[in-house]
C-alpha cells in the first residue's frame, strides 16, 4: 500500500497546535514515511517540516520499540496503539524517556497519526518525591502499629457485643455501632498490612482466564451481586507469568472498585486480547514486553477528575468512606510483576487496563 501525498489531509489547527511532537506517517515502497508533522516535531527534530516531508520516520526518530509491527498492527485493526515508557533519540539528541501513541487515520486509510510525548522524569520525581515520602513513611509507621492497635480493638467489640444481650433494642443500636465501626478500622489496618508486604510475588506460567474467573465467581455471590458481570475472552491468550494469588486480589480489588461506584447496579466487563508493542523498564532496567492484556470496564459515574491522576497513589480515594488502599495495592502488586495499570475515565465508562508478560518459554516447557 502506497500513501499519495497528495492525498494526505491538510494538517488543521488543533494538530499545528499541539504542544508534543505529531507526526503523519504513511506507507512508499514499503518505507514508512513523515507525510507532516507539527511545529513541536519539528522542534524536537531540530529540523523543518519540508525537509521532514517524505524522509524515512526511522531515520529520523529512534524509537527503542518494535514501532513497524506497531504501526502494521494499528492499520490492521483500526485501533490506536500506547507504548509506555521507551527511549527516543534523533540524530543530534540523546534518548528521552517518552510514550508513544499510533492511531489510523481514516483518510487515506494507510496514514497513521503518531504522537511522541517526553516524559520529564526529573519533573515527575520532583512533584512527587514528597508526597511518595510522606506515604511511605505514613504507611511504615501504620504497619508497625497494626498489630497492636488490632488487639485492643477485638476487645472492645467483645465487650460491645456482651454488653448489647441486656440491652434493649434502641441501645443495641449503639453497640452495634462499636462492633460495625471496629470491624472497619480492623480492615483498613489489614490493607495496612498487606501494603507493607514486601515479599516477592511466587510467579509461574498461570492460565489469566482461570484467574479471572475465580476473581468473577467470587465477585458475583458477595459485593458485585448487585452488578451484570460479562466477560469477553481471548481463548487463544498464552499462560502470564504471575503469582496467581496477588493477580486474583488485584482483580477482586478492580471489580469491586467499580461495584462500589455503582451501588444501584450496573455493567461490568472483562475483556482480554493479545496485543504487542506495550514494553517496560523491568527491576534489571532490562526491556519486559507486555503482550497480555486485561481490561475491567464497567458504565458508572466516572473518577473525579481532581483524583484521576493520582488514583493509585496511597490514601487517595474517590469514595467518602475510602480507605485510598485498594487501589495502591493494585498498583503495587502489578508493578512487582513487571507489568502496568493504567485507568482511562469518563462519565459513563471507566477502564483499568492492566498489562502483564507472558511466561517465558523456557519455563514453560519445563513445567
Amino acid at each position: 500500500m502506497t500513501t499519495d501525498p497528495a492525498q494526505v489531509p491538510v494538517p488543521g489547527a488543533i494538530f499545528s497546535a499541539l504542544p508534543i511532537p505529531a507526526f503523519m506517517i504513511g506507507v512508499r515502497d514499503g518505507d514508512e514515511i513523515i507525510l507532516d508533522c507539527n511545529p513541536a516535531a519539528e522542534q524536537f527534530l531540530s529540523a523543518s517540516a519540508p525537509i521532514l516531508r517524505g524522509a524515512v520516520a526511522t531515520d529520523r526518530l529512534y524509537i527503542d520499540a518494535p514501532m513497524e509491527e506497531a504501526m502494521a498492527r494499528a492499520r490492521h485493526n483500526r485501533a490506536p496503539i500506547f507504548i509506555n515508557d521507551c527511549d527516543v533519540s534523533t540524530s543530534d539528541k540523546p534518548s528521552v524517556l517518552c510514550t508513544i501513541q499510533i492511531a489510523p487515520m481514516n483518510d487515506p486509510a494507510d496514514t497513521l497519526l503518531l504522537l511522541v510525548t517526553p516524559r520529564d522524569i526529573a519533573g515527575r520525581l520532583g512533584r512527587t518525591r514528597v508526597v511518595k515520602a510522606a506515604a511511605k513513611s505514613a504507611i511504615g509507621m501504620s504497619e508497625m502499629l497494626a498489630h497492636e492497635i488490632k488487639n485492643p480493638l477485638a476487645g472492645i467489640a467483645g465487650a460491645a457485643q456482651l454488653l448489647s444481650m441486656g440491652l434493649n433494642a434502641a441501645d443495641r443500636e449503639l453497640t452495634d455501632l462499636i462492633v460495625a465501626e471496629t470491624r472497619r478500622i480492623v480492615k483498613l489496618l489489614d490493607q495496612v498490612e498487606q501494603f507493607g508486604d514486601q515479599r516477592p510475588p511466587d510467579r509461574k506460567p498461570i492460565n489469566i482466564h482461570d484467574v479471572l474467573e475465580r476473581a468473577r465467581r467470587s465477585a458475583t455471590v458477595s459485593f458485585g451481586a448487585h452488578m451484570q458481570l460479562s466477560d469477553d475472552y481471548d481463548p487463544s491468550l498464552p499462560d502470564v507469568w504471575a503469582d496467581p494469588d496477588q493477580l486474583q486480589q488485584v482483580f477482586l480489588n478492580l471489580i469491586k472498585n467499580a461495584s462500589e461506584a455503582q451501588p444501584q447496579g450496573g455493567k461490568i466487563r472483562i475483556h482480554t486480547y493479545f496485543e504487542r508493542g506495550l514494553q517496560v523498564a523491568g527491576h534489571d532496567e532490562r526491556r519486559v514486553a507486555l503482550p497480555l492484556h486485561v481490561e475491567i470496564i464497567d458504565d458508572g459515574p466516572g473518577l473525579l477528575p481532581a483524583i484521576a491522576e493520582n488514583i493509585f497513589e496511597p490514601f487517595v480515594s474517590g469514595r467518602e468512606n475510602g480507605t485510598g488502599l485498594g487501589l495502591a495495592l493494585v498498583s503495587k502488586i502489578i508493578a512487582a510483576h513487571e507489568g502496568w495499570i493504567e485507568v482511562k475515565s469518563r462519565p459513563g465508562q471507566t477502564i483499568f487496563r492492566v498489562s502483564l508478560p507472558m511466561a517465558p518459554t523456557t519455563t514453560k516447557e519445563t513445567r
